[in-house]
Order: C-alpha cells, then sequence, then structure tokens
C-alpha cells in the first residue's frame, strides 16, 4: 500500500499528562487508536518519557528517538542517554523518547505471558544444522505463530511501521510542534523514513544512523534479512584483520601466525566435531550454531567486545569451547526470546513472508550463501516464523520512497557495519528527494559504537543549525579497536 495519512490530531486532542520520574525526566502515558483508520475505536497506550532540555531558554522544541530494534526502548533510550543527547545537542531540545506499538505499553507483543512457559517452550532448541533438527525447528516456529497469534489477537494486524509513523505524528502534534526533529538508529531509520515520505512537510530535521533500505525491508523477510547480511562477513573480515594490526599485547588471537586462517581452521572443525565445553555454565559441548550466534548477534556490532571475544575463540582454537558457549547462552535464552518477540512481529508486519515453511531451509542456504557468519543465525532465529505468521497488517507503508523534505535529511552509516551495509545507505541517498550521506570509517552497528567526535560534530550542526556536511565527506572514528583506551573520552 502507498498509504493514507491519518490528520495529525485524530484521536484525544489533549497533551500528555507529565509527571516527574526522575532527575530532568517526565513520563507519560498517550492514548492512540489501535486501528487508524477508526481513530473512535478501540484505542492503545503508549508510554512516553521526555529528558528536559538543559537550556530551556534556547530551546528549539523536541527531538524525537528511536533506538531500532526493531522493538528496542526509547523510553529507555531517553532515560539512559538523555544526559548524553542533550548534551550533545546543545541543550536545545527535550529528548522524547517512546516504546512503539508491539513493544511497550498496553500494545506489547507477549506470545507466552509466563517467562517460565517461554523458558520452557525454547529450552533445547538451539539454531538448526542438520535436516532434521531443521524440520523439528520449522514446526516449533509455527507452533510459536500460532501462539503469537492466539495470544496478541487484532494487535498484530495493527503493529507496521507504517501506524508507528502515525502515532509519532501524533505525539508531534501533542508536544506542540509544527514539525518534527528526530534521531533515528538501525530499525529507527526504516521509521524516519516511512514518517518522511507520508509526511514530507512535516519534517523540519532528520538525523537516520545506521540506515535500512526501506525497498528491501518491505520487499518480504527473505529480501529484508538478505539485505542485512551483506556486509555481515566484511565486519568479521575486519574484527579478525584489526586484531592481527593490533597484534597479541592487545588482540589474544595475535601472535601465533596469521590470524584469520586459524580462526576459519577451527570453524571448519567445529562445523562437523562439537568442541568440548567443560567449564561452560553448565558443562557440554560448543556446536557450528552456537559459535556463530553471539557474533552476529552481539560481537561484531560492538567493538568494545572484541578483546573478549578474541580471547574466548583463542581458547576455543586450544580445544575448549566453553567461554565461546558462555557467549552463546544469552541468545538461546527466555530473556533474548522475550526481547526480540516485538521486533518478530513487527518484521512479520512489514515484510511478510513470500515463501511457505516447508521452503524455509532453502532461504536459509542462500542466506548464509550471503553470510556463512550470520546467515543461519539471524534466518532461523528472527525469520523462520514469518512464513508461518497468522496476520497480515493491510496498512503497511511500501512506498514510494523519493519524498522531498524541506531541509535536507542526514544519513549516517559505519563504513563496517555488520547489520547496515553501506550500499544500502548509499541506496537511501539517491532514493530520497533531499539527502545527505556521511561515511563513518569505522566498525560496529551505529556510529556510538565505535565513537567519532566527529560524526558527534556533524549531527549536533545538522540538528541545532540545520547545516549538513559537504556531500561526500567522511569521519574517522576516535580510536582503533583493541585500544585499551575505546569507547573512553575523545583523545
Amino acid at each position: 500500500m502507498t498509504g493514507w495519512s491519518a490528520p495529525a490530531a485524530a484521536g484525544s486532542e489533549r497533551g500528555p499528562t507529565w509527571t516527574g520520574c526522575g532527575p530532568r525526566l517526565e513520563c507519560a502515558e498517550v492514548t492512540v487508536p489501535l486501528d487508524w483508520s477508526r481513530p473512535h475505536g478501540q484505542t492503545i497506550t503508549l508510554p512516553v518519557v521526555r529528558h528536559l532540555a538543559s537550556r530551556p531558554q534556547q530551546r528549539i522544541g523536541s527531538l524525537f528517538v528511536n533506538p531500532g530494534g526493531p522493538g528496542d526502548s526509547g523510553v529507555e533510550m531517553a532515560t539512559t542517554r538523555g544526559d548524553a543527547l542533550d548534551a550533545a545537542t546543545d541543550g536545545r531540545f527535550d529528548i522524547v523518547g517512546w516504546d512503539v506499538r508491539g513493544a511497550g505499553g498496553t500494545a506489547r507483543v507477549d506470545c507466552f505471558g509466563d517467562p517460565a512457559q517461554r523458558q520452557a517452550f525454547w529450552a533445547g532448541k538451539p539454531i538448526p544444522t542438520t535436516a532434521a533438527e531443521q524440520r523439528a525447528y520449522l514446526a516449533t516456529t509455527a507452533e510459536f505463530a500460532r501462539r503469537c497469534g492466539a495470544a496478541n489477537g487484532e494487535l498484530l494486524t495493527h503493529i507496521s511501521t507504517a501506524d508507528t509513523a502515525r502515532d509519532l505524528d501524533h505525539l508531534r502534534h501533542l508536544v506542540g510542534d509544527e514539525q518534527l526533529s528526530y534521531l533515528g538508529e538501525s530499525y529507527g531509520t526504516f521509521i524516519g523514513q516511512v514518517y518522511a515520505n507520508m509526511y514530507p512537510r512535516r519534517v523540519r530535521a532528520m538525523a537516520l544512523d545506521g540506515i535500512a533500505d526501506p525497498v528491501a525491508v518491505t520487499g518480504g523477510t527473505e529480501t529484508a534479512l538478505a539485505a542485512a547480511l551483506v556486509s555481515t562477513d566484511k565486519a568479521f573480515e575486519q574484527f579478525l584483520a584489526t586484531c592481527q594490526a593490533a597484534g597479541p599485547d592487545r588482540c589474544a588471537l595475535a601472535g601465533h601466525g596469521p590470524v584469520a586462517p586459524r580462526v576459519d581452521a577451527m570453524l571448519r572443525r567445529l562445523r562437523h566435531t562439537p568442541l568440548p565445553a567443560p567449564h561452560a555454565t553448565p558443562p557440554g559441548t560448543l556446536s557450528y550454531q552456537e559459535a556463530l550466534a553471539p557474533l552476529k548477534f552481539a560481537i561484531l556490532g560492538h567493538p568494545i567486545l572484541w578483546p573478549e571475544a578474541a580471547a574466548a575463540l583463542e581458547t576455543a582454537i586450544a580445544g575448549d569451547g566453553s567461554a565461546v558457549k558462555d557467549a552463546a547462552s544469552f541468545p538461546a535464552s527466555e530473556q533474548f526470546h522475550r526481547l526480540v518477540e516485538p521486533g518478530q512481529a513487527i518484521t512479520c508486519a512489514d515484510s511478510p513472508a513470500k515463501v511457505r515453511a516447508a521452503r524455509w531451509p532453502q532461504v536459509i542456504h542462500r542466506f548464509t550463501q550471503i553470510s556463512r557468519i550470520g546467515g543461519a543465525p539471524l534466518g532461523w532465529g528472527m525469520g523462520a516464523a514469518c512464513a508461518s505468521w497468522p496476520a497480515g497488517d493491510t496498512h503497511r507503508y511500501t512506498g514510494p520512497w523519493n519524498a522531498a523534505t524541506s531541509n535536507p535529511i542526514l544519513l549516517v552509516n559505519t563504513k563496517y557495519d555488520p547489520n547496515s551495509p553501506l550500499v544500502g545507505a548509499r541506496r537511501v541517498e539517491r532514493l530520497l528527494g533531499n539527502a545527505v550521506l556521511l561515511v563513518h570509517d569505522g566498525y560496529g552497528h551505529l556510529t556510538n559504537s565505535d565513537p567519532s567526535s566527529c560524526v558527534t560534530a556533524a549531527t549536533r550542526h545538522y540538528l541545532v543549525e540545520l547545516t549538513t556536511p559537504a556531500p561526500g565527506s567522511v569521519c574517522l572514528s576516535d580510536r582503533a579497536p583493541y585500544d585499551p583506551a575505546f569507547g573512553g573520552p575523545t583523545p
């Protein structure tokens, strides 16, 4: 659908009732229609928090923020990062975060209702390797999708990003801003692009970090995940190359000969023979897919974790997979599945699968051709359920994507981002009618994972002064991976 636009004032006209909830923090719950085509029908509530501007006399307005996911908490982002975001924007904005529908308030997707039930459901079901394991896992994801449909009902048909964009426009109206100022990260960049194309005249400034390609995102689960995998193996190569450059004093994998061949040889062995993990909690063996999962879901996106990950891989090369198996425990945990349930539902709403569940192993094979590191973990862990998903969102937005806002949109993308390929950001720069891409010559998912004072300054100038970097601009990181002071204050 190319989308209709609900009026900004649809639903309640009353502004949020703010109450103090921490230093310079105010919290509220905002009521919105479940179905924006029926503004006076069933409603849901969304939690909202704002971090008050430190220079209120020079306040520009509100800066709405979203950390991605999909389904990560904007409330948490504004609460925990409010001071830093305030400083990064010269204290000129109230920093406003909200939990998108599907992720918070009365509109959170919850497929079990009880953590013990979720834990029991997923226990003993690691990412599959053999054909028999794949058939069993497909049955598990089909049952999971059925449970999600039974537990969440009509909500699943109203949680696409188009619904969230309508919520965001309503929030903008309620806080009294004539135009939107917005900072979106990862999936939050897709929210921004949907909003900008639905409401181009209502955009003041939009800084997007870790760009999602909207054509791929809306092209079906298979297309969306394939696009996100394009840069994963390149990021893994950089994880190994920067380790070798750092040397043995800073990276445990270095100093024993070329790093990449040693790690590749260990992974080849592991593909056929599990490694003992006698010191893991609990003790056991490490499988090939278990070794890949933390790389895709955590390590590659966060260079601050690279020294610890390198040490764990070095012990695996020596024959003990305990440290890697412990790192793999989170992607298999109840907490992980609880956190990703909203994201899976939003993904299936925005990007419904185009193949039946029985054909999903063929999709995984294609994914592993794109990325040996991330293909199976992402394809099974985030995509398989969409092939059995019980609901669709007829109001999802699928384009066009070429709207021209009055002020340019600032796109920022890290060169070696394992989740948001730079090629997608370049495509979005060409698609949008008025956008400028700033390339961060660094590593990890999102620029705050590999700090760059250059990116911070460029984003501040843009959001506050509406000035963009020159086309083709590149920012360097403040420090290299494996630097002991990585992530610390600017040198």
